[in-house]
């Protein structure tokens, strides 16, 4: 089932929290939704499980209308909010036959259906807990298993791993790519390793616009087209070499590494590649290139780069 959204526009007042996006989620896609606070993450994701209603826009979930079948859609949901509440006091197997009754499950699917929860979110040992007792990463699972006990279609996931250890981390990581190959996914979060070790695809909203969409490979690709070098060049003069190198037609900067002696930072001109040029440079002069290194541009880089202003 895909999620697709057209021109959505979303107000607070007279302020645009989402202004005129539009994008498409496809079944067995995980999608990450990035984005720096008050950029219209949760907004969105609000607007999608049917919990705002749009100012402008059409937004569908699969064959229903978020604004004119707002309880069918929610059959196809499931939602894992920022902050999970939960209720602590209960045991985790009794909080999943509550939600399934609440989701209107058939009874004589429910206990079959809790089970299978228990099994893929990996809550054998703690089913029979009050969730209070939990730890984090546990409580998430239950989040997840709470998301999924009606068997959606479409996952959405508000900062699924927020408060957790490097290891719980890693576990509902792997757990919702699992999830992820038969569902549609929309995850958004702000820990990037996560979003790029988890999602297919990557969509970069600042102030209510869509600034980038496609998978990290992609952009690191179009992050300005640039290339970005160090380079040592010995049996030379420092000074000589920087002056040299700036006048390369590739080259729109140098910059001296501190603590390395005759070594540079270079950034090539947009879609263009310097390390020829420098190649020939230093033939040309006798000198010795040591070290040549291409610098993959970080998706922190990117993500810096697109939400700065």
């Amino acid at each position: 089932m895909d999620i697709i959204v057209e021109n959505l526009t979303k107000k607070y007042g007279t302020q645009k929290a989402i202004d005129n996006i539009s994008f498409k989620v496809k079944t067995g896609e995980i999608l990450g939704f990035l984005g720096p606070n008050g950029a219209g993450k949760t907004t969105t994701m609000k607007v999608l499980i049917t919990f705002l209603i749009p100012d402008e826009g059409n937004i569908r979930i699969g064959e229903f209308n978020v604004i004119d079948q707002p309880e069918k859609i929610k059959r196809h949901i499931g939602y894992l909010s920022e902050n999970n509440p939960l209720y602590s006091e209960m045991p985790v197997i009794d909080y999943l036959k509550y939600t399934a009754e609440l989701y209107g499950l058939p009874k004589s699917k429910i206990k079959n259906r809790i089970l299978e929860m228990i099994n893929i979110c990996g809550l054998q040992g703690e089913k029979h807990k009050n969730i209070g007792e939990l730890s984090k990463g546990y409580q998430q699972r239950v989040g997840l298993a709470q998301a999924l006990i009606h068997d959606p279609e479409v996952l959405i996931l508000d900062e699924p791993t927020a408060g957790l250890d490097p290891n719980q981390i890693i576990e509902i990581r792997e757990l919702i790519k699992k999830i992820g190959k038969e569902k549609t996914v929309l995850l958004s979060s702000h820990i990037l390793a996560e979003v790029e070790a988890t999602c297919d695809r990557i969509m970069i909203i600042n102030k209510g616009k869509i600034v980038a969409d496609g998978t990290a490979k992609d952009l690191r690709k179009h992050a300005q087209g640039k290339e970005i070098l160090q380079v040592t060049i010995e049996d030379s003069d420092k000074n000589d070499v920087f002056k040299n190198l700036q006048e390369l037609k590739t080259v729109s900067l140098v910059d001296f590494i501190p603590g390395k002696e005759s070594t540079f930072e270079i950034q090539s001109n947009p879609e263009t590649s310097s390390r020829r040029s420098i190649f020939k440079l230093c033939v040309d002069n006798g000198w010795t290139l040591t070290e040549m290194t291409v610098f993959e541009t970080k998706l922190e880089d990117i993500f810096r780069e697109l939400t700065m202003n």
